[in-house]
């Protein structure tokens, strides 16, 4: 179901909103390889979690912060910008899907890797492992227009010039439709909303001094907005990684 709340023909979305989201959604495991590299659990349905918005790292704002006795690794994905309103959104509705979206963004989802590992194996949520502050930097927001089809894009991800992930989203394991009924089944989606879509084989560590540079490519073509490039830091703060 689609409601009220469309956003004027007016409104442009602008890299600097992008903070101003309601909430980040983001999808797991929707990639075979990645699930497989993880030695995870294949879902029967879309699988999702949040991210804090003040986890949001945009483009210029500076670099990644690794806490202290964080395993930190990077995760590449696709952001949806939610442009209308939806509850119960019909899952066969694949036109209705896309029209839901007002633009798109690249995301890197970074992750403590043994904070996580720790509440995977003693089932405590996943907040702390994925909510740092720093944990999502994006890039510029890339007007629909750039990606005609969203199911069919490249995404890749290099640490200090070495690829570390390239692949398509026409492997995603459930496509935008679901992902956006799913979640809507449970919270309205308003707009302005940020759904990352999942990421594809490949993730791995990345280190204070590495730089990560990240992008999307259309029918092999790089799309400028896409772009990231960012730096990783140890932090100086009070947070040091212990066992719950």
């Amino acid at each position: 179901m689609v409601l009220s709340g469309v956003l004027p023909r007016a409104f442009t979305m602008s890299t600097g909103t992008l903070r101003q989201a309601g909430k980040v959604v983001c999808i797991g495991r929707n990639y075979a390889d990645h699930i497989t590299e993880l030695n995870s659990a294949r879902p029967k349905q879309p699988f999702y979690f949040l991210k804090p918005t003040s986890s949001i790292l945009l483009p210029g704002e500076g670099p990644v912060i690794r806490p202290k006795g964080v395993e930190l690794s990077y995760e590449v994905e696709l952001a949806l910008i939610i442009g209308k309103k939806l509850k119960d959104f019909p899952v066969e509705d694949e036109a209705g899907a896309i029209d839901a979206i007002d633009s798109y963004a690249l995301g890197i989802d970074m992750t403590a890797r043994n904070v996580q590992w720790e509440a995977k194996k003693k089932g405590l949520p996943w907040s702390i492992n994925k909510g740092f502050d720093t944990f999502l930097p994006m890039s510029r927001v890339i007007p629909k227009s750039a990606i005609p089809d969203p199911h069919s894009i490249e995404l890749h991800l290099s640490v200090d010039n070495e690829v570390r992930q390239n692949d398509s989203t026409n492997l995603f394991l459930f496509r935008i439709p679901q992902m956006l009924s799913a979640i809507s089944q449970v919270m309205t989606l308003e707009r302005g909303d940020i759904v990352l879509t999942g990421t594809p084989k490949g993730v791995g560590p990345v280190l204070p001094g590495q730089v990560m540079r990240a992008g999307i490519k259309v029918d092999g073509k790089e799309i400028e907005e896409s772009k990231i490039e960012v730096a990783v830091e140890e932090s100086t703060g009070a947070y040091v990684y212990s066992e719950t």
